[in-house]
C-alpha cells in the first residue's frame, strides 16, 4: 500500500533539490506547472525520485510552502523587531518574491482542499505577528483609533502590496509608484503624529 512506502528523509539533499525546483517552476510558470515529471527535470533528478520523498504531489505542495512560511515568519519575526516596524511591516509586504509565492499559494489552496487548511493556519499567524506589531506602534506613537488601527493599517498594506504584485505580474503598473509614495509619506505622518501634536499643544498652549 502506498502508505506502507518507504519515504525519503526529510533533510536528505534531494529532497531539498525538488523542492527548490518545484518552487522556480512555481514561481515562473505558475502551481499547474509543478508536475513530478516537470520537477524532476527541472532538479536533473530521476521522475521516481519525486514520489520517494513525497506520497503525493500535495505532499510536495505542503512541504514546499510549509518550509518558506516557517522562514517568512522567522523573518518577518525579525523585520517587526526593527525600530521602525511600520517601515519594516511595508517592506515585508512589498518584497516581490514573497507576495508572488502567497498569491500562488492562495490559487493552489483554491484547487487543492489538502493545502487550504495549512494556508489559512499560517496566513493567521503571519497576521496575528503584524497586528500586535502595528498595535504597539501605533501606541507608541500615540495614534488614536479615529485617526488609523492596526486591523485597518494591516489590511491596507496587505490589499496593496497584493494588487500591486498581481498587476505587475501582468505588466500592468499605473498608480504603482504614486501608491507607494503616498504609502511612504502616509507613514511618516504615523510615526511623526506624537510628535506633531506635541508641538501643536507648546504652540496653541
Amino acid at each position: 500500500m502506498a502508505s506502507q512506502r518507504r519515504i525519503g528523509a526529510p533533510d536528505a539533499k534531494n529532497r531539498g533539490i525538488l523542492l527548490d525546483a518545484a518552487e522556480q517552476l512555481m514561481l515562473e510558470e505558475g502551481y499547474a506547472a509543478v508536475t513530478s515529471r516537470r520537477v524532476a527535470a527541472k532538479a536533473g533528478l530521476k521522475s521516481q525520485l519525486v514520489h520517494y520523498y513525497f506520497r503525493t504531489m500535495d505532499d510536495l505542495f505542503l512541504a514546499m510552502f510549509e518550509r518558506r512560511a516557517e522562514e517568512g515568519l522567522a523573518h518577518q519575526k525579525e523585520l517587526l523587531e526593527s525600530d521602525r516596524p511600520l517601515r519594516a511591516l511595508w517592506a515585508f509586504n512589498t518584497e516581490s518574491a514573497a507576495t508572488a509565492f502567497s498569491l500562488e499559494f492562495g490559487a493552489v489552496a483554491n484547487h487543492r482542499k489538502a493545502i487550504r487548511a495549512q494556508v489559512a493556519r499560517y496566513s493567521e499567524l503571519f497576521r496575528a505577528a503584524q497586528l500586535d506589531a502595528a498595535a504597539g506602534a501605533l501606541k507608541s506613537y500615540r495614534v488614536p483609533p479615529e485617526v488609523c488601527t492596526p486591523e485597518a493599517l494591516v489590511m491596507m498594506m496587505t490589499a496593496i502590496a497584493r494588487i500591486m504584485a498581481m498587476e505587475d505580474n501582468l505588466g500592468f503598473t499605473m498608480a504603482h509608484n504614486e501608491t507607494v509614495e503616498f504609502m511612504e509619506r502616509y507613514l511618516d505622518q504615523l510615526e511623526n503624529y506624537g510628535k506633531r501634536r506635541t508641538r501643536t499643544k507648546k504652540l496653541t498652549g
